[in-house]
């Protein structure tokens, strides 16, 4: 799970969603034509109301917050929904970068594991139902239970949502698109990946999205070196994704990771020069580009989680921890068994 929001909401599109977006929206099976009235009963005319959100992402119904064994050891939030940051060393110890590895591990098994679910007539509120069971299974915590408040046990992204959609009684349609984040808490650190599946058989745009977005997470991490500017990440990932024309969400932005589920890392996926920390052995922190098809700019739904592209366009996510190394760095995420092990022209 990426940090929240840097930087203000572009183009909101408050007209865009007539209702409030928290709503549950159930569509009839015939539409009504442009100039009758909307099916929701809000009296204005459809294509003034609801028409606009045709082939959108929809809020559906979310289930209660399912509860964790009272056995397995928990963050400190967990209760409260409010972490108490602190000033964690960004330097990890030897024994703490053993136990990311293990929670890293754990993630990883259970975003392979979830991404086989995916097909469709899969509701994502099963695929989290799932990964809340398999992170218990192993011991671990699901990480983002009541982290701020957020209700279930991984991010499940579709199409245009761009990151933090709840799962929900949403229903995988054939040709859809879909994010799976998930995070683990285990040894008393945090694990975090994700990635974008193919829900049966995808268009080739979408195609090419999801695959040129693994691409620049691993053009991203191919930047990391002791003693560069985490700047080179951004500038790598951005360079590969302009080839293509698409757009790199600024919005949202990587983060370092350990004992706390955020620190104050901040890993951006875009060039900017004033991103000079630089890189030190013993560093841990994500990379996770959001690559879209369209604008950037976003809308966040009235649950204060979901972002959705502004126009509508669709938009994929990979994600790894990442460890610098001596050398260059440690994908704790990747390796044998991961949904991406290693950079696509190696494997």
């Amino acid at each position: 799970m990426n940090e929240r929001p840097t930087t203000p909401r572009e183009d909101p599109l408050e007209s865009l969603y007539p209702g409030p977006m928290s709503d549950t929206v159930t569509a009839p099976a015939t539409l009504p034509k442009a100039n009758e009235a909307c099916w929701c009963g809000s009296g204005r005319k459809y294509k003034r109301c609801h028409k606009k959100l045709e082939g959108r992402v929809l809020p559906g119904v979310v289930s209660p917050m399912r509860s964790v064994p009272a056995d397995i050891p928990r963050p400190p939030y967990a209760d409260t929904g409010e972490p108490e940051p602190w000033d964690e060393p960004r330097i990890k110890s030897p024994e703490i970068i053993e136990r990311m590895r293990h929670a890293c591990d754990v993630a990883s098994e259970v975003l392979r594991l979830s991404g086989e679910k995916v097909a469709p007539g899969v509701t994502t509120d099963e695929i989290d139902r799932y990964v809340h069971d398999l992170f218990v299974e192993r011991g671990a915590y699901p990480s983002t239970i009541n982290y701020h408040g957020y209700p279930k046990a991984c991010c499940t992204s579709i199409n245009e949502v761009i990151c933090h959609g709840i799962p929900d009684s949403t229903v995988l349609q054939d040709g859809d698109i879909c994010n799976i984040d998930v995070t683990g808490y285990i040894g008393g650190v945090h694990g975090d990946s994700n990635a974008t599946f193919l829900v049966g058989s995808v268009d080739p745009e979408s195609q090419q999205l999801v695959r040129v977005t693994e691409e620049c997470i691993w053009h991203g991490i191919e930047a990391v070196k002791p003693g560069r500017p985490l700047s080179d990440i951004g500038q790598a990932i951005e360079n590969h994704a302009k080839k293509y024309r698409y757009g790199v969400v600024r919005a949202f932005v990587g983060h370092g990771i350990g004992e706390q589920f955020h620190t104050d890392i901040q890993v951006l996926h875009y060039y900017d020069s004033r991103a000079t920390t630089t890189m030190r052995p013993g560093m841990t922190f994500t990379i996770e580009p959001m690559i879209t098809l369209g604008t950037v700019n976003y809308k966040v739904w009235d649950d204060d989680w979901t972002a959705v592209t502004a126009d509508g366009r669709r938009t994929a996510q990979f994600e790894h921890t990442i460890l610098v190394t001596d050398e260059g760095c440690d994908v704790l995420t990747g390796g044998p068994g991961a949904v991406s092990p290693t950079a696509p022209w190696n494997r």
